[in-house]
């Protein structure tokens, strides 16, 4: 994680004292009871918005994977149709 987090905040220049005052005012506003329930609905909505943007991408893969099957059915019961008139 410390290689991950290195880069990120080196684009940004926080170092560990920035990072701690940034905590210490969280801690003021919202107190140290509230921010638990907080980073919970953060991390909720994040894979909530990540699922709902993986579904939408395997719905529009299915619509063009349905269209010429759902074209060779009709076909098929069609025929089925005429041979059964005769």
């Amino acid at each position: 994680m410390n290689t991950l987090l290195n880069p990120i905040l080196a684009i940004f220049g926080l170092g560990a004292p920035e990072l701690m005052l940034i905590f210490g005012v969280l801690i003021l506003l919202f107190g140290a009871t509230k921010l638990p329930a907080l980073a919970k609905g953060l991390g909720k909505s994040i894979k909530e918005f990540k699922k709902a943007s993986n579904e939408d991408e395997d719905e529009e893969t299915d619509e063009t994977d349905k269209k010429p099957a759902a074209k060779s059915n009709a076909t098929k019961s069609d025929s089925a149709k005429t041979d059964d008139s005769k």
